[in-house]
């Protein structure tokens, strides 16, 4: 896209952040958050093959658990929605079977974690299974939802506008997100979401500002914040092409 947006974050790790994106509107804003939930492509477990399982659990309820698992997404170019890639495990008890037991036959497309527990097994019980992974859209299963919280709030701006009167008690001023504070960013939690905390003597006014969203991302894994947030934005640059040029038909 050719347009720029001012992009800040406010708190940040691979799989978890916080960020304000102003100069958009809120149509935008939202089209960015669908396209995150619906839109990237992401690998997940579609088919299990079962050469041996006697758990005390049906092997529809562990085909569903399996394909529950998050699994590394490959980089856009390396594999084409029609590709598959194969993954074993092959536990056997007294032992519980986590994610981390699965094999993949492709380094980069791994368990996002291993240690999400698939099965409890007991003396003499085993589970034995070959299982085929392929790319596929939150938008047609919830398993390939790269996305699993994500959010955004205006952003709010705090202007203190006079002291409260002597004598007067302060009344909890509850508000969420991330505030602006002449020119800084704050996230509500730094002081419990209530203002009366912040400002415990003073009296404040509380506003939107336009065109500014704070997004809360938290991905299964499958893929970095950044990634995530990219691939959705493409998602959404490709589609406009598609409409551009059906439009000049």
């Amino acid at each position: 896209m050719s347009e720029e947006y001012d992009v800040e974050f406010v708190e940040r790790d691979d799989h978890e952040a916080r960020f304000l994106v102003r100069g958009v509107t809120p149509a935008f804003a939202n089209g960015i958050r669908r396209a995150m939930l619906a839109d990237v492509p992401t690998m997940a477990i579609d088919t299990v093959r079962f050469v041996e399982n006697s758990s005390v659990m049906f092997d529809e309820q562990l085909a569903l658990r399996l394909g529950l698992v998050p699994l590394t997404t490959p980089p856009e170019g390396e594999f084409d929605e029609d590709d598959v890639v194969t993954l074993s495990i092959d536990v056997e008890g007294p032992a519980t079977a986590y994610s981390g037991d699965l094999e993949s036959s492709d380094e980069l497309v791994q368990p996002a974690e291993e240690n999400v527990p698939i099965i409890d097994l007991k003396d003499g019980q085993r589970l034995e299974a070959e299982a085929d992974a392929t790319l596929g859209r939150g938008k047609n299963h919830a398993k390939h939802q790269g996305g699993v919280a994500v959010g955004y709030r205006h952003l709010q701006r705090v202007e203190v506008v006079g002291d409260v009167p002597e004598f007067e008690e302060r009344e909890a001023q509850i508000v969420r997100g991330v505030i602006e504070d002449d020119g800084e960013l704050v996230p509500t939690s730094e002081f419990d979401h209530d203002l009366a905390n912040r400002y415990p003597d003073q009296e404040v006014a509380v506003e939107d500002v336009p065109n500014a969203f704070v997004f809360h991302v938290e991905t299964d894994g499958s893929f970095t914040v950044e990634e995530l947030v990219t691939r959705a934005a493409d998602t959404i640059e490709a589609r406009a092409t598609e409409l551009e040029d059906a439009v000049q038909l």
